[in-house]
């Protein structure tokens, strides 16, 4: 089975780096029936974090973030990707957007389990519909 790879809409708050504000966006979110195709966290300047969110559906996503009083980022993009485990799988992706000269800001990428891997990663938002195209994404 070959990868999948989609175009995923995320969003990013800022929050106090201190205990229990992941768990309580977190469960604001699974409250609201919000699934999450993805989340991370890291630091963000002093005392501060970064959690970026990729919501299944945005729009009510906006909707259960602004009911739980978080401040979201503008809507930015990236891509999903999924598949079979294997050596080199990311490498191939990696590779796809080398070939394009396209330079990958960040992923993050892991093994899920039965034989399946699954990432995210971004580009320069003006470099998306190049990278869509390397990737094989419609």
């Amino acid at each position: 089975m070959p990868d999948e790879i989609r175009r995923i809409d995320y969003y990013y708050v800022a929050v106090p780096d201190k205990p229990g504000e992941g768990s309580r966006i977190l469960t604001a979110l699974r409250d609201a029936g919000i699934n999450l195709l993805g989340v991370s966290a890291f630091p963000h300047g002093a005392r501060r974090s970064q959690l970026d969110l990729i919501p299944e559906d945005g729009s009510a996503f906006a909707k259960a973030a602004k009911a739980a009083g978080l401040k979201l980022s503008k809507k930015k993009s990236g891509f999903l990707i999924q598949g079979e485990d294997r050596p080199g799988a990311v490498a191939e992706v990696a590779e796809k957007l080398a070939q394009a000269a396209i330079n990958v800001t960040s992923i993050q990428a892991f093994c899920t389990g039965a034989g399946r891997y699954g990432g995210m990663l971004w580009v320069k938002p003006s470099e998306l519909r190049k990278a869509a195209k390397a990737l094989g994404v419609r």
